[in-house]
C-alpha cells in the first residue's frame, strides 16, 4: 500500500519564526508527491521530515509572493542534482510566468530533469490524466492567486457477499467488469447487482485569500481541506485589509463546503502558539486540526465506502 499522508514542511506566513518555516506542504498520494507552495528553506525541511525529495512529482504554486515560491528554485535544483527520471509537473498562474522562469533559472546549472509546465490562465479543469483530476479557482488576494482541488478517480468496489450469493468467482468477474453484465446459472447478472462505485477522495488547498465563493467551491465535500488561518478572529478587520482569513472564517468555509477535515495553516508570526486559532475554529467546525512544522496528517483511503 502506498503512503497517503500530508506533511507540513512549514506553516508560517510571510515572516518565519524560530519554530515555523515558510509554508510548504507535501501530500503523498497514490505513489506521487504533490508539493504545494514551497517557501524558503523547503529543501532542508525534507531532510528534517526524513522524506526523500525525489518523491516529488508535481509542484503547485498558488501565487508569486515570496513566502509561497522562494523555495521553488532550490527544489528544482535538488531534483536535478538527484537526477530524477520522472517528469516534474509544475502548475502556476500564467500571469506569473516571468517569475516562474526567474526562479527556475536562478543560477548556473546543467538541467537534466524534465519540467512540464502548466500555466493556468482560467479557472476550472486544468488536467485529468487518469491519476488525478486537477481543478483551479482564482481566490480573492489582489493578485492572481489560485486555490487547488485534487481528486482521485472513482473506483469500482465488488461486494463479496453478493458475488458469493450469485455464485460468481474467478474469470467471470473480470468478464462482468469488462462487459457490464454476464449470463450465469440461467440468469443475467448486471455489474450494478454486485458492486458500487467508491467516489475518489478530494484534497483542497486554499491560502492567501479573503473568504469567497471560490474557496467554498474548491472545498466542497473534500476529505481534507488545508486552509489559511493567518489571524485570530479578533483581528478580522486586519485580515480583511491584508486580504487574508481568520481561523473562524476558515472553519466557516469548511462547514459550508461539507469538508470532512480542516487543517489550519499559514499563521502570522504574532501567534507563538497557533493552537489558540484552533480553539476558535473548533467552535464552528469541530474536526479542525492545527498545522505544525514536520507534523504529519493521515490521508487514509476509505475501503468501505
Amino acid at each position: 500500500m502506498s503512503v497517503r499522508d500530508l506533511t507540513i514542511l512549514g506553516c508560517s506566513s510571510q515572516q518565519q519564526t524560530r519554530f515555523r518555516n515558510h509554508g510548504a506542504y507535501l501530500l503523498r498520494w497514490n505513489d506521487e508527491g504533490l508539493l504545494f507552495d514551497p517557501g524558503e528553506g523547503t529543501q532542508r525541511q525534507y531532510i528534517f521530515a526524513d522524506i526523500p525529495p525525489p518523491c516529488t512529482t508535481r509542484i503547485f504554486i498558488s501565487h508569486f509572493h515570496g513566502d509561497h515560491c522562494l523555495g521553488l528554485g532550490s527544489m528544482l535544483l535538488r531534483l536535478n542534482l538527484d537526477k530524477v527520471t520522472h517528469p516534474i509537473h509544475c502548475y502556476y498562474p500564467a500571469s506569473g510566468k516571468k517569475f516562474f522562469d526567474r526562479l527556475r533559472y536562478c543560477c548556473i546549472y546543467r538541467e537534466n530533469i524534465k519540467v512540464v509546465e502548466h500555466p493556468v490562465s482560467k479557472e476550472g479543469l486544468v488536467e485529468d490524466d487518469g491519476r488525478f483530476r486537477i481543478e483551479a479557482a482564482f481566490l480573492d488576494h489582489g493578485i492572481d492567486n489560485i486555490g487547488w482541488r485534487i481528486t482521485e478517480p472513482d473506483t469500482l468496489k465488488f461486494d463479496r457477499e453478493k458475488l458469493k450469493a450469485f455464485g460468481l468467482d474467478g474469470p467471470i468477474i473480470r468478464e462482468l467488469e469488462q462487459e457490464g453484465q454476464v449470463q450465469h446459472n440461467g440468469r443475467i447478472i448486471a455489474l450494478a447487482d454486485v458492486s458500487h462505485v467508491r467516489p475518489g477522495d478530494a484534497f483542497a488547498y486554499v491560502v492567501d485569500t479573503r473568504p469567497c465563493k471560490a474557496a467554498v467551491h474548491l472545498a466542497r465535500n473534500a476529505k481534507l481541506l488545508l486552509c489559511e488561518a493567518t489571524y485570530s478572529h479578533r483581528e478580522k478587520e486586519m485580515a480583511h485589509d491584508y486580504m487574508h482569513m481568520t481561523a473562524v472564517q476558515a472553519a466557516m468555509i469548511a462547514k459550508e463546503a461539507g469538508a470532512q477535515q480542516l487543517i489550519l495553516t499559514h499563521f502570522s508570526a504574532r501567534y507563538r502558539d497557533p493552537e489558540e486559532l484552533g480553539i476558535e475554529a473548533r467552535e464552528v467546525f469541530a474536526n479542525t486540526q492545527v498545522a505544525a512544522d514536520l507534523k504529519r496528517f493521515a490521508f487514509p483511503k476509505n475501503y468501505t465506502a
